[in-house]
């Protein structure tokens, strides 16, 4: 049987798709516009038949039917890192957390610590060999797709065919459904003043000839905008964004100096605008591969000059930085943080930057604080933290005494709080 005679045989509306999911399955569902829309939507519709079946995503990015407190017995979600779609489920306590590393993800699958019988994906075109590419996120869903009872893929022409380890052939695939609806966007973050000075303080840090792993926001684009006076930066992050494509086509990026995938942009998951897929679809310099690749801080760390940025919640005046909740209530998760904070601490020349405004609610409250607040999830340890970034200046923590660190802590702290934060500081017999 040809290729195209076995796609056919493997075509399927969305609902019949979704009449493929058992009770008790685990769906391991893409990453942020790697979330299938019209399955998501079918097993939404279905979920009422169904029985303790989890959704298992990193982010999910809209809010279907199935996030319902009615239904959770039914379909329960369960983040690995929570969004505006998930966040409040899990506050609630009717949706899941589940603390990890990303990098950790795609082993914990194969591994079977996190269940995967069914994968929902978005994917490219079949290719003439057979294979569609899951390029807008192969995180961890290869390594679902290689475990699973059923792989079921929403198949659009808008969706990037990349290079990289994310391609599944028509072979390994259960159900397939179609669509042509434009994939979903984000436009740029808001970038004020406080956003705008902590990049400049970050990017007059970062060498010609670095690698970045740079995400989405206010913060790590005000970095991007700063950036295009350098040469010869290298990608290998875990989010390929419209910040970076913005380096790309000023020439800032070329790759040539990366020690690992020398000439190649690493990414593990897309998020952006129709530009940047178009610009990913096909195109050599960019590789697509999965979470354990990306983000594993030994093979990051390879590259010489890795500079990581990432950002925090709040920082204690040890250096703690609790980047993914709110007291004990979760807020967001640790996502890749933890991968390349180390990742670049192991780098030849590495930086890792935290970046935090100082304060929070209108100035009214220190970001930068004696202690975490009670029940804060621990994200980056006092033992891998490295530089700590507002927009009063940079605190280099690494090697440094307790008393050393609040005391540079406190120098990039809000004025208003300097005072308190020393009072503090000294009745801790830090200072």
């Amino acid at each position: 049987m040809s290729f195209q005679a076995l796609y056919q045989t493997k075509r399927m509306s969305a609902a019949d798709a979704a009449q493929l999911i058992q009770n008790n399955d685990t769906i391991v569902v893409g990453t942020a516009a790697g979330e299938p829309p019209s399955l998501l939507a079918a097993l939404s519709e279905r979920r009422r038949e169904l029985s303790d079946v989890r959704v298992s995503q990193i982010l999910a990015l809209k809010k279907y039917g199935y996030f319902d407190p009615s239904t959770a017995k039914n379909v329960r979600h369960a983040a690995y890192f929570l969004g505006g779609a998930s966040r409040a489920g899990a506050q609630e306590g009717w949706s899941d957390f589940v603390p990890c590393s990303f990098s950790d993800i795609p082993s914990m699958i194969r591994r079977k610590q996190t269940p995967s019988e069914v994968v929902f994906c978005m994917a490219s075109p079949m290719d003439d060999k057979g294979y569609m590419s899951l390029g807008l996120s192969p995180d961890y869903c290869m390594a679902g797709a290689s475990v699973a009872r059923a792989t079921l893929l929403e198949v659009n022409p808008h969706v990037p065919s990349t290079h990289g380890d994310c391609k599944i052939h028509i072979s390994q695939v259960a159900g397939l459904t179609e669509s042509s609806d434009p994939i979903i966007e984000v436009g740029a973050p808001k970038i004020g003043p406080v956003q705008e000075a902590i990049g400049k303080y970050v990017a007059d840090l970062i060498p010609d000839g670095a690698t970045l792993q740079i995400g989405y926001g206010g913060i790590p684009d005000a970095v991007v905008r700063q950036l295009t006076n350098k040469r010869d930066l290298g990608i290998h992050t875990e989010m390929l964004g419209d910040g970076i494509l913005s380096l790309i086509e000023a020439g800032v990026v070329t790759n040539t100096r990366k020690n690992i995938n020398t000439g190649k942009v690493l990414a593990t998951f897309a998020l952006g605008s129709k530009k940047l897929y178009d610009f990913m679809d096909k195109n050599p310099m960019i590789e697509m591969h999965p979470a354990d690749v990306t983000n594993d801080p030994y093979l990051a760390g390879q590259n010489d000059n890795l500079h990581a940025i990432n950002a925090t919640l709040q920082v204690d005046l040890l250096g703690q930085c609790g980047s993914e909740s709110l007291g004990y209530s979760p807020f967001s998760g640790t996502g890749g943080q933890a991968d390349f904070v180390r990742a670049a601490n192991r780098s030849n020349g590495g930086k890792a930057f935290i970046v935090v405004p100082s304060t929070a609610k209108s100035d009214t409250i220190s970001r930068i604080v004696p202690v975490l607040s009670p029940g804060t999830f621990v994200t980056t340890s006092k033992n891998d933290v490295n530089y700590v970034v507002t927009e009063y200046g940079v605190a280099q923590l690494r090697g440094k005494s307790a008393k050393q660190r609040a005391e540079a802590l406190i120098a990039i702290a809000h004025p208003n709080f300097r005072a308190e934060l020393r009072a503090e500081a000294s009745r801790m017999r830090l200072l």
